[in-house]
């Protein structure tokens, strides 16, 4: 109902995938206010390509008769980009002019910072995404459980989260736990997490507190087996922030 607050008399609405409860109550005020609605499907996969300039293998999907290059990773990415396809579309009906190649141009070099980002952090590789609540959790161990490693998580929470519903979408057998505090912001008590943590998940094969992130970070890096996990930065949008801000990194592009 909260979401549905943002329709607008009149004005048209693109709406994702919903739960049927959900979809329920935002079917309920779109009628109410007039809305024009398009409900929109997840995108399809095609074919893989490749860049002619580098060799490197690009994702390409299709939605609304829209051929493009999608450089996000994740399965929800195709229902991200769907939903931008579509808007696009809206706009084009009322009189707005977007050609098809602006659009696939747009959607091929689009980056989306500290959501499933691939980085090097002292010629170490590194995870981060800003994921700080159950479904986004969801989506990033979706994502995690298709490279078929545990994990090391490294990972602060804002005192205010679902600490239990990020840690049962999260954590696995075996993963390891390198809690740390988000700085400049009502961090939860790691101790606490430590012990919520073990009591949801307790074949962790590690969970520790550090007392800032590159602690953590050097912690997990100094194991010798640490490559042969992917490490993880998550929990909270402002320690994956700070980390942009504070961190010499190079991303997946080679970019400093």
């Amino acid at each position: 109902k909260e979401k549905a607050g943002i329709l607008k008399p009149g004005c048209p609405a693109v709406i994702c995938p919903l739960p049927p409860e959900a979809r329920a109550v935002v079917e309920s005020s779109v009628n109410q206010l007039g809305c024009p609605v398009v409900w929109v499907d997840s995108a399809v996969d095609l074919p893989e390509g490749k860049t002619p300039s580098t060799g490197k293998h690009l994702r390409w999907v299709e939605y609304g008769g829209v051929s493009y290059s999608l450089p996000l990773l994740g399965e929800v990415q195709l229902v991200n980009s769907a939903i931008a396809i579509a808007t696009v579309q809206v706009l084009q009906q009322q009189g707005w002019e977007i050609p098809e190649d602006a659009i696939a141009l747009g959607m091929a070099k689009t980056t989306w910072l500290g959501r499933l980002q691939w980085t090097s952090w002292e010629n170490h590789h590194l995870l981060i995404d800003g994921a700080h609540n159950q479904a986004s959790a969801q989506v990033l161990r979706q994502y995690v459980d298709t490279l078929g490693k545990s994990v090391n998580w490294v990972m602060g929470i804002l005192s205010t989260k679902d600490h239990a519903g990020i840690f049962n979408a999260l954590l696995r057998p075996g993963d390891r736990l390198y809690l740390v505090p988000v700085p400049d912001h009502s961090s939860a008590d790691l101790d606490y997490l430590a012990t919520l943590a073990q009591q949801i998940c307790p074949t962790l094969a590690d969970c520790g507190t550090y007392p800032e992130l590159v602690t953590g970070l050097r912690a997990v890096f100094n194991k010798d087996e640490a490559e042969d996990k992917i490490t993880v930065l998550c929990g909270s949008l402002y320690l994956v922030g700070h980390f942009l801000r504070t961190q010499a990194f190079v991303d997946s592009n080679g970019n400093r």
